[in-house]
């Protein structure tokens, strides 16, 4: 556990540094569009990340995993997953990007109901195997638990791409917003290869060989998660936002987005912490009683920060909207209560639903995310249908309650 707290230090000054770009580039994004851009950005955000997650899909968890079962015995051991996994990027990377050429205008006319944006989506699949480097460079870094590397290198990216991405909201307003969005992941990419192109891991021999088809089976269960995970989540926020849009509004969703931005940042130390020592830690534990035990000490240490950390956020929820955003979100503190609500028990729900990743439990993950992203778009429908904007914090933290019930009514199943 102390291990666990030095993790999360570390990576907590990273998150930090993630937290106030991202409230600085929400700041410039409010000063200079207002809440219809800030939706705008979230629909464009969130495309971001399914392609993302789509093309990155074998370069995470799954080389996460391997590299840290493998690392003691050398490169050469571990080279098997990193090229099986190289090698989904560049299949994955010939299906998505002309799709996504040819389905550019109806994509953003979906998105944005506007579809002279489809430059956004076009420019979005042209740099994503740049994203999927970045994605393959930190995974292999993490394998490796080299802790300090991959805080330093992520301090580095996060200062360098949200300060091109400030200066060209501030250069284009929502323009430069949207074309910020869609190249920062490629960005990060590009600085993550210039960074490591001398480690001695960043060898063509590892990472271009014969196929190992053990390594492609073993990859294809974490790429079928991850993929799963890339869309399930974008999509239903988006099929979310664009509920809000159609029955309350854009400015009103926007408000909405205010929040979700604030809760998204805040969650990012823990969620950086668990991707960065948890999910090693679990795949290197066999047996469940190990397993569970890993979690109930994991939840008695993160429930209580996340409940305090959200508790002063509500306290202090005026004073984010003034520093963060200006006087026009000021009606989004009526949606910060129930919304942290749901933060809080969505943590818990993902230490117990770790497990699935770590084990490769692809079935029971892929169903359960399918189901519960569709459950809270029908929740947010119904929920805002009747009782306005505040129906979808509402649907979000009764989704997660759902899902927390779930993953700890089968938490002996999925550590199995």
């Amino acid at each position: 556990m102390k291990r666990l707290l030095k993790v999360t230090a570390m990576t907590g000054l990273l998150t930090l540094l993630k937290m106030a770009m991202g409230f600085v580039i929400a700041k410039v994004v409010a000063i200079y569009t207002g809440p219809t851009g800030l939706a705008m950005l979230g629909q464009v955000q969130s495309m971001v990340t399914g392609f993302n997650g789509i093309i990155s899909a074998p370069a995470g968890n799954g080389v996460v995993r391997y590299t840290a079962e493998n690392k003691n015995k050398g490169f050469e051991a571990c080279a098997p997953w990193w090229s099986a996994a190289f090698q989904w990027v560049l299949i994955l990377s010939a299906i998505i990007i002309p799709i996504g050429l040819l389905l550019a205008e109806q994509m953003a006319d979906w998105l944005f109901q506007d579809a002279s944006l489809s430059w956004v989506v076009m420019l979005t699949v042209c740099v994503l195997p740049l994203s999927a480097i970045g994605s393959l460079s930190n995974s292999v870094i993490n394998g490796q638990q080299l802790y300090k590397r991959y805080v330093g290198l992520g301090m580095i990216s996060v200062i360098i791409s949200g300060s091109v991405m400030i200066a060209m909201i501030s250069m284009a307003n929502i323009r430069g917003a949207l074309l910020a969005s869609a190249m920062q992941s490629a960005l990060i990419g590009i600085l993550m290869l210039a960074f490591n192109i001398r480690q001695p891991w960043l060898k063509l021999r590892y990472w271009w060989r014969q196929s190992d088809q053990s390594a492609h089976r073993a990859t294809v269960g974490y790429m079928l998660m991850a993929i799963t995970s890339a869309v399930t989540l974008p999509v239903a926020l988006i099929l979310v936002r664009n509920i809000l849009i159609d029955l309350v509004g854009w400015d009103a969703t926007g408000q909405w987005q205010a929040v979700w931005k604030i809760s998204e940042v805040y969650l990012g130390v823990v969620t950086i912490a668990l991707s960065t020592y948890y999910l090693p830690k679990l795949s290197s534990l066999s047996g469940v009683d190990s397993i569970i035990n890993e979690i109930s000490n994991t939840v008695r240490i993160i429930f209580p920060i996340v409940a305090i950390t959200a508790l002063v956020i509500y306290f202090l929820r005026d004073f984010a909207i003034s520093i963060l955003f200006t006087e026009a979100f000021r009606s989004a503190r009526d949606l910060f209560a129930i919304q942290l609500v749901g933060d809080v028990i969505k943590i818990v729900a993902w230490l117990y639903a770790y497990p699935m990743i770590s084990r490769g439990a692809t079935k029971i993950y892929i169903s359960s995310e399918i189901f519960f992203s569709i459950s809270f778009v029908v929740f947010t429908y119904v929920l805002v249908s009747n009782f306005g904007l505040v129906g979808v914090t509402i649907a979000y933290s009764l989704n997660y309650i759902c899902y927390f019930l779930f993953v700890y009514k089968c938490r002996k199943i999925i550590a199995s």
